[in-house]
């Protein structure tokens, strides 16, 4: 196993998992406590790469993930800064060595396993879990795992606070958007519907959270919220389930289905296969994998 620690946190290799757990530090962005532990499964990496410093001074690893493996970095689209940024990490000078090593364990395992580095077509982390709020400049907005609920506080125009708190479902999003602020100028939590106007500005919008500049809460609250409505909604590069319940449910429902329909053993075999995968990219845990495998093994 390579390990590697730092001031920021601690990475580790098993061969399967990149694991990140967050240093505790008052340098530590909010964001990535908030987040906490995050197991990496090998197949939602595109790469990684060790940057070194100058003259010496240490430098920083970082892990690229896929497109669409990640709700996350699916929402942020790039626009998550450096700090906040869960998959960087600062490197001692006095550690880049393993910086060096694990970096080499990673990218050997991905070669092994002929890891794709291009888009997904389902989400290879699962999302922040629900129940969650975020507040905005304007108001707050509440995300109970089905609906969210959008209120406005004394400083919302007057036009948007006039028609008092919004809700809508998930089956009514089409897409939500997140843009940070930045520098002087204000971000927005957007919830996109169906039948949704045209485009509105945040202040006037009823659907939209206002973000101002300068708290690391604001900021990690709505990016946490936007993630956790993200992978819950459809997929943007496939047609199935976006996150990894709706796959174990299939999965304990497809052997049944199979058997009565009297599919013979290319089909079990075929099934069997898309289980290990699954298992291998930590969707099923071990004991769902040996409870849906042996269900499998039963039918040949």
């Amino acid at each position: 196993m390579a390990e590697l620690m730092g001031q920021d946190g601690t990475w580790t290799f098993d061969g399967d998992i990149v694991r990140v757990v967050p240093g505790h530090g008052r340098g530590v962005h909010r964001l990535r406590k908030e987040l906490g532990e995050i197991a990496v499964p090998l197949p939602a990496l595109a790469g990684i790469a060790y940057e070194p410093g100058r003259k010496g001074k240490g430098g920083r690893i970082r892990l690229r993930l896929r497109e669409g493996a990640d709700p996350l970095t699916q929402i942020a689209a790039g626009r998550l800064n450096e700090a906040a940024d869960p998959y960087r990490m600062a490197v001692d000078p006095d550690r880049t060595g393993v910086a060096e090593y694990l970096v080499d364990e990673v990218r050997a395992a991905l070669s092994l396993e002929q890891v794709p580095d291009g888009p997904t077509d389902r989400y290879l982390l699962p999302g922040p879990n629900a129940p969650l709020t975020a507040s905005g400049e304007d108001g707050t907005a509440l995300f109970d795992g089905e609906r969210i609920i959008l209120d406005w506080n004394w400083i919302t125009e007057e036009s948007k606070r006039a028609g008092g708190p919004r809700q809508v479902t998930l089956r009514e999003l089409v897409r939500v958007e997140w843009l940070p602020a930045v520098g002087w100028e204000s971000g927005y939590l957007r919830f996109r519907h169906h039948g949704d106007s045209a485009n509105v500005p945040p202040k006037y919008d009823p659907y939209c959270l206002k973000l101002g500049w300068g708290t690391q809460k604001e900021y990690t609250t709505t990016a946490l919220l936007a993630a956790a409505v993200t992978a819950r909604l459809p997929h943007p590069f496939g047609t199935g389930a976006s996150s990894p319940e709706p796959q174990r449910e299939a999965l304990t429902a497809a052997p049944q289905e199979e058997a009565a329909s009297g599919e013979d053993h290319d089909v079990l075999l075929r099934r069997l296969r898309e289980l290990a995968e699954l298992h291998r990219e930590g969707v099923l845990t071990e004991a769902e994998f040996a409870a849906a495998k042996q269900a499998l093994l039963r039918r040949f």
